[in-house]
């Protein structure tokens, strides 16, 4: 490797090779792409694996959430209500709706709720969701996109929830929801065979969700079309790969949902530690 090749780096918005002490980045107008190189550019090293950190943190807080419930988790030959933590853990760790919000002010809950899950059943369906929509939503809007939607799609559901009256709720179906939108306007957007057969087949998802909303009691029907209106809109507003290239405000904008999220799930298992273990 010559000394050039050393020095090099690949410019964190339009992802050209350029010198590393380039003031500027001759391709983009970038200011300072190597200073920004690290900010920027960690969040792509992520790749794929996104779908992978998102179901080892539901994993997580699941179990979390059955050892703060060791004597009152549910065991069932129902296999919908197997292995149920309690109302009460859940709360603790961040459940969201009207009784968290309005009777104790925790608007964080609005992010740590999708997080959460009320039974085995519960979580693994919506986990098996994940891996099926995850990945392509990665691929047709880039990473950075993908952490936007299902952050913000998320919050949007169980805003519209909370709004609606929902006392308690949780799950990450309103995020996966929100992946389920972005996939609607995608397939529309693109249109011809391929974008068509998407469209079809992201629509097959919504036909489900609103047959299992209207069978099963409890099921949060104002988060799930919270989740696939605003993955819509979200989607129109930051566009898919073929339309337009991640710029720097799709990348800050995705740094932001990670660091917050990241503080208000740091910050309930340390209140969850200080209430349990002092």
């Amino acid at each position: 490797m010559t000394p050039r090749e050393r020095s090099s780096l690949l410019c964190p918005n339009c992802r050209k090779l350029i010198s590393a002490d380039e003031p500027v980045c001759p391709y983009c107008g970038l200011s300072k792409p190597g200073a920004r190189n690290f900010f920027y550019g960690g969040l792509n090293n992520l790749s794929l694996d996104i779908t992978k950190i998102i179901i080892y943190l539901n994993g997580g807080f699941f179990i979390l959430s059955l050892l703060l419930s060791a004597r009152n988790i549910t065991l069932s030959a129902n296999p919908f209500t197997l292995l149920s933590p309690s109302q009460e853990g859940l709360f603790v760790l961040g459940a969201t709706g009207t009784i968290p919000i309005a009777g104790f002010g925790r608007w964080w809950t609005l992010i740590s709720a999708s997080f959460l899950h009320g039974s085995l059943m519960h979580i693994f369906f919506n986990m098996i969701a994940l891996v099926q929509l995850g990945p392509f939503v990665v691929q047709e809007y880039g990473l950075n996109r993908f952490v936007i939607i299902y952050t913000v799609t998320g919050i949007t559901g169980f805003l519209l929830s909370f709004l609606a009256g929902v006392p308690f709720t949780i799950g990450a179906s309103a995020c996966i929801c929100g992946l389920i939108g972005a996939i609607i306007y995608y397939g529309k957007s693109r249109g011809g065979f391929y974008g068509e057969a998407i469209y079809k087949q992201a629509l097959g998802w919504v036909f489900g969700l609103v047959v299992y909303g209207l069978l099963f009691p409890g099921i949060n029907n104002w988060a799930h079309g919270g989740g696939v209106a605003s993955g819509i809109l979200f989607a129109w507003w930051l566009g898919y790969l073929e339309e337009h290239r991640e710029t720097i405000l799709h990348k800050a904008l995705a740094q932001i949902c990670i660091v917050i999220t990241g503080l208000v799930l740091l910050y309930v298992v340390l209140q969850t530690a200080y209430l349990y273990l002092f």
